[in-house]
C-alpha cells in the first residue's frame, strides 16, 4: 500500500529526495548490530536505533528490507547492539559497506556470552533477544528485549548528520 500526501506548500507529492534532505538535518546516534548465524558473524550499521521501553527493557532499530545481511541477522536467536564511540566512524563505514568482510582486520571483536560478536572499544553493548518485528514501509522494525547491558566508557558518541559521521560537542554548563 502506497501512501502519498501532497506537500502543503506546492500540492505535489513529497519526493524521496525532499524527504531525505529534511531527515538529514536530524542527528542520530550510530550503532552496529551483530549476531552469529550458522557459525559466522554478521552485522550492519544502524542509525535508527532507539530505546522503546524500560519495563520490559526494549530497544529498536530499522533495517532496509532489501538488506542482504538482514535475512541472516533476522534468523539469529539473539543479537548485540554495539554503541559506537566518537572515534569509530571508520568502523561504522565498514559495517555499512557491501561486499567486504566486516569482521576481518582491522575490526576487533570477541564472541559475547551467548555468541554474538561484541566489537572492541565501543561505548556500550546490549545483548538482546528478538522480541518483535514488523514490516513498515520499505523497512523492517526490529524490537529487541535487552538481556544484558554493559557500559564500557561514557565518552562522546558517534553521530550521523547530513550524510556524514561526526562528534558531539556539549554546550558549556550554565
Amino acid at each position: 500500500m502506497t501512501h502519498t500526501l501532497p506537500d502543503a506548500r506546492t500540492g505535489r507529492p513529497v519526493t524521496a529526495d525532499d524527504f531525505r534532505e529534511a531527515l538529514a538535518v536530524h542527528a542520530s546516534g550510530v550503532v552496529v548490530i551483530t549476531a552469529q548465524h550458522a557459525g559466522a558473524p554478521v552485522g550492519l550499521t544502524a542509525t535508527s536505533f532507539s530505546s522503546v521501553s524500560l519495563d520490559p527493557p526494549l530497544v529498536s532499530f530499522y533495517v532496509d528490507r532489501a538488506s542482504t545481511t538482514w535475512p541472516r541477522l533476522g534468523a539469529a536467536d539473539h543479537f548485540a547492539v554495539n554503541i559506537l564511540a566518537s572515534d569509530q566512524a571508520e568502523l561504522a563505514t565498514r559495517f555499512a559497506r557491501k561486499g567486504v568482510d566486516r569482521f576481518a582486520e582491522p575490526t576487533r571483536w570477541r564472541a559475547g556470552p551467548l555468541g554474538a560478536p561484541l566489537l572492541q572499544d565501543v561505548s556500550a553493548h546490549l545483548i538482546c533477544l528478538p522480541y518483535e518485528t514488523a514490516d513498515v514501509g520499505d523497512h523492517v522494525l526490529v524490537v529487541g528485549l535487552v538481556a544484558e547491558a554493559r557500559v564500557h566508557g561514557a565518552g562522546r558518541p558517534l553521530l550521523y548528520h547530513q550524510g556524514r559521521f561526526g562528534r558531539f560537542l556539549a554546550h558549556p554548563a550554565s
